[in-house]
């Protein structure tokens, strides 16, 4: 997420001062909003496009914190792309490419527009949504156990490097929490549990889980493919309680919301290379 130069834009009756602004497509959401690209619309309240929306977050003259919903996707992604070069970019939205000014910010923000107030939520009516706040990622569950699969995607090579081939799990077995990756650093420590707990999802089931949706495709976005080194690609799936985070030419991690910051290292092994390059052929991409 790139931050702008506080550049107003019109939202409902106000100008908007932009802090930054993030896609809600088919290919790319903030995966913290659901598991697929329908799930993170809903919690929005908005349909879920095919060409998707651009969120642009930012305060209003009296400090108020709003979500300008444009459907100018190109627009935002431009500006994205050049705040992530550190390069200015205005973005100013016309008018008529406003869908939605949804009041609060999906999104937690650690950045404020100057010579305003302190960002705030803005007084509603009774009859209004409540305004927009950001899922909570105090303790692990779904929206942390994403964001950890989000942070392995991004440092793939990191992750990577903290395994030798004993630490990586034959795709064919169990998970044992013996045989686990550190913890993401965002997780609580806790004791793992029994490993045969009763309905505890086992890799195999997971795994199994995701060879389904190459026969009966999941909602848009939950399986997602996006650029890696070489001719491989990155893969991101997700389903209920569990994300995979993969290179279609290596290993897989698994993370379970039944495993506190638990990072599951998967081999490829005879079944995994199938699997992934049946999920890659599936997956949406960036345009």
């Amino acid at each position: 997420m790139a931050g702008s130069d506080d550049a107003p834009v019109a939202a409902a009756d106000e100008a908007l001062y932009v802090l930054t602004a993030v896609l809600l497509t088919p290919a790319q959401f903030p995966s913290l909003l659901g598991d697929d690209y329908p799930a993170a619309c809903a919690t929005l309240g908005l349909t879920p496009l095919d060409e998707g929306y651009g969120l642009v977050l930012g305060q209003d003259g009296a400090g108020a914190r709003w979500t300008a919903v444009i459907d100018d996707v190109s627009l935002v992604a431009v500006a994205i792309a050049s705040w992530d070069c550190g390069m200015e970019y205005e973005l100013s939205p016309d008018e008529h490419t406003l869908v939605a000014a949804l009041p609060g910010w999906p999104l937690a923000l650690t950045v404020a527009a100057p010579d305003v107030p302190a960002p705030h939520d803005p007084d509603t009516e009774a009859t209004d949504p409540p305004p927009l706040t950001p899922p909570d990622t105090s303790s692990w569950g779904p929206a942390q156990r994403r964001l950890g699969a989000d942070e392995i995607a991004l440092q793939w090579a990191e992750w990577r490097g903290r395994l030798d081939d004993a630490d990586v799990l034959p795709n064919t077995q169990d998970y044992a929490p013996e045989a686990s990756a550190p913890k993401a650093e965002a997780a609580p420590e806790t004791e793992p549990e029994d490993a045969a707990e009763p309905g505890r999802p086992s890799v195999r089931q997971v795994l199994a889980e995701a060879r389904a949706y190459i026969d009966a495709p999941p909602p848009l976005g939950r399986v997602r493919s996006s650029f890696a080194p070489g001719d491989a690609r990155t893969l991101r799936a997700d389903g209920p309680g569990w994300s995979i985070v993969a290179r279609t030419d290596d290993i897989a991690f698994i993370l379970l919301d039944t495993e506190p910051g638990e990072v599951i290292p998967v081999g490829r092994g005879p079944e995994l290379p199938s699997l992934l390059e049946g999920l890659d052929k599936i997956a949406v991409r960036p345009l």
